[in-house]
């Protein structure tokens, strides 16, 4: 996953193949590569990042894909914004799901709502026939033991609910279909 975000303002890219709980992986910082570590924080909203052996406590509200939102590093506020969404993504916040690009033939469905990562469903918002907004949420689906909200792509009717809570679904798998 490639991304352009401003972090209070100051442009910044950051590329993420893979980002695995518990386990190290490579991402890079305005082109400069870092070794990196997510872990669940016992007990609390955030968890930890270590980057290059710093670490630093992240707690990250519910996302909107739409509007710029805040993230704390230990503590400190940050506005947070994201630029450009790349084709395919790894999501590590709810906001981005609808801008994936279908990853298998199933995805490729016209009005399909695909998982942006491997997860399960929470809780389901919508049912077949229900009219929603561009926007509105339609299911919630956990993955490295954060909610992430999927989200309408466009407004119409939900032709079918492809997916029931408590279920695992897997990277592309199709959620939803809106027409």
């Amino acid at each position: 996953m490639k991304r352009e975000i401003t972090v209070d303002g100051k442009p910044c890219q950051v590329e993420i193949s893979e980002c695995p709980i518990g386990s190290p992986f490579n991402a890079k910082v305005n082109d400069k590569p870092r070794e990196v570590l997510l872990e669940q924080e016992p007990n609390s909203k955030g968890f930890t990042l270590k980057v290059d052996k710093e670490s630093y406590l992240i707690e990250l509200p519910a996302l909107d894909r739409n509007t710029p939102f805040t993230v704390k590093v230990n503590n400190i506020p940050f506005k947070v914004e994201i630029k450009r969404a790349a084709p395919r993504m790894l999501v590590t916040a709810p906001s981005f799901v609808s801008v994936q690009a279908p990853r298998s033939t199933k995805a490729a469905l016209e009005g399909a709502v695909s998982a942006p990562m491997a997860g399960k469903i929470i809780s389901v918002r919508v049912k077949k026939g229900d009219a929603v907004k561009m926007g509105a949420v339609l299911c919630v689906l956990e993955a490295m033991k954060m909610e992430n909200e999927i989200t309408a792509p466009k407004g119409g009717l939900v032709k079918e609910v492809m997916v029931q809570e408590g279920r695992a679904v897997n990277e592309g798998d199709v959620l939803v279909i809106v027409k």
